[in-house]
């Protein structure tokens, strides 16, 4: 993936408002609609110049309304830009494309609180990364405690976070709270090649690596913006709540792959879609090969809720072990855990027509407003929570959904701050070792499982999460609730 070496040129902006910029639909042969970018002046003139070649792309897809769009965080991607948003009437001839929701199917993010202060917590956070560390495996090939046979995983991804619930991994309130409840319906394994559950047989409770995390938080005073939100929400000052972020592993990037090698076969030989750019490959949604992968897609999104699930309820047991209370005493209950690259058949109004459209979100969070009967009864009131990741430097946030997001992105928001140079670019000027070193000065105590992949996520190589999350409260996307500090850090 280059940064920014690229024969295209930038295209002019029409000025929609501080946060919105539009490319008109003139500026590229073949564009269905113009292109959208959330960002404020700063962000927009520093993005890498193939997000913007790679939304353009988007917008000549078969089907596409309003837009194709980037949140604040986005950056280059395989096919669409990671950030990237976009909607297809499934009617009248929408796609359903895998380089629109990704390799890691449903990377999402989960959000735990506890009753504990810092100040209970601050002499044993050695203690608990280090249990943590060794009870949640990250890094490549890393696998689980949950050893499967094929017939049991298949099992899983037609079922999600239930199937965690149900072995005991966790508790019943937490589907509740977890955006499709942790089983998406309409999931067929039989869709999935062996070769994909052979995959991730062994990765169900794993972060992976990349830019997969857990860390320890802390929330700040100065950092809630919306105090009775806040308290609602079960925040308060100098709480420690623990956010954690991995998808569907070798699993999910397995049925994208799968998928993408059937859709550049029968693409242009037998829908007769031409497209700029083979990274979008595609099929009409209405299509056997687009419902097929449609339902594969959705074990992969089970996938990662059971995932998710088996890491929750690891946490819960390092936090028991190490301050010998239950993790019902503590208070551990989940806020919300949100999914990101993932394709979903929502209804919103197009030119005045209800209509039914497939929304892709790829490194995009979905971000409902309130009174939106999908939201979870606990938050439909104030709007769907909205969990963005920063670096592991910075800090991350707890927002909520709004009606601007539904009325302008089709109900989506930012997933994280977004990087601002390549991996490799990043190793190149940070070392891990010190990164390590740093990080611990500042309070952060952070174990990885490798230092080059330390260095590939130091603070420096993302933008600034801080003027993200003000792009996306400002234009309107998504409502600021409050920050959350790293104080410890379990690296893939």
């Amino acid at each position: 993936m280059s940064f920014g070496h690229h024969d295209f040129k930038k295209p002019e902006f029409t000025k929609v408002s501080d946060y919105i910029w539009e490319v008109p639909k003139t500026f590229k042969q073949g564009m269905r609609v113009p292109a959208r970018v959330y960002a404020s002046k700063g962000i927009l003139d520093s993005m890498d110049l193939q997000v913007y070649d790679q939304v353009t792309n988007v917008a000549t897809l078969p089907g596409i309304v309003r837009a194709a769009m980037c949140m604040p965080d986005g950056h280059s991607g395989y096919g669409f830009p990671i950030g990237g948003v976009a909607a297809f009437d499934v009617e009248n001839g929408g796609v359903i494309s895998p380089g629109g929701i990704g390799f890691d199917i449903n990377c999402g993010m989960r959000l735990l609180r506890t009753d504990l202060a810092w100040k209970d917590v601050r002499p044993k956070i050695k203690e608990l990364v280090n249990l943590l560390y060794q009870r949640v495996p990250a890094g490549v090939g890393s696998t689980g405690f949950v050893k499967l046979r094929p017939p049991e995983f298949r099992e899983l991804v037609s079922s999600g976070a239930e199937w965690a619930v149900k072995k005991g991994y966790g508790w019943k309130e937490d589907l509740g709270v977890t955006e499709e409840d942790g089983n998406i319906k309409g999931s067929d394994e039989t869709k999935v090649s062996d070769k994909a559950v052979k995959r991730g047989l062994e990765q169900v409770g794993t972060l992976g690596s990349g830019n997969h995390y857990l860390e320890i938080q802390v929330v700040k005073e100065e950092n809630i913006f919306d105090a009775a939100l806040a308290k609602k929400w079960g925040i308060f000052a100098d709480q420690v709540v623990i956010m954690f972020h991995c998808g569907s592993r070798g699993f999910g990037h397995q049925v994208a792959t799968d998928y993408l090698q059937l859709f550049l076969q029968v693409m242009e030989n037998k829908y007769g879609i031409k497209i700029l750019d083979r990274e979008l490959a595609c099929a009409p949604f209405v299509s056997p090969e687009g419902q097929d992968y449609f339902a594969a897609m959705k074990c992969g999104i089970n996938m990662s809720f059971a995932n998710r699930q088996v890491i929750a309820h690891r946490i819960r047991e390092a936090f028991s072990k190490v301050f010998g209370q239950d993790a019902e005493a503590m208070g551990m209950h989940q806020i919300y855990d949100v999914a990101h690259n993932t394709a979903k058949l929502e209804t919103y109004v197009i030119e005045g027509k209800k209509k039914e459209l497939l929304v892709h979100r790829k490194g995009a969070t979905r971000a409902l407003g309130p009174g939106n009967p999908l939201v979870n009864k606990r938050y439909r009131e104030d709007g769907q929570p909205v969990i963005i990741g920063g670096s592991m430097e910075t800090g991350s946030y707890l927002l909520a959904g709004t009606k601007g997001a539904e009325e302008q992105t089709f109900g989506s928001t930012a997933h994280g701050a977004g990087r601002l140079m390549s991996r490799t670019a990043a190793k190149r000027q940070f070392r891990g070792e010190t990164l390590l070193k740093n990080m611990e000065k500042k309070g952060i105590y952070v174990r990885s499982v490798s230092m080059p992949g330390l260095a590939e996520e130091a603070g420096g190589s993302y933008k600034d999460v801080d003027a993200v999350i003000d792009a996306a409260h400002n234009a309107g996307i998504s409502h600021r609730v409050v920050k959350l500090v790293p104080v410890g850090n379990v690296k893939g």
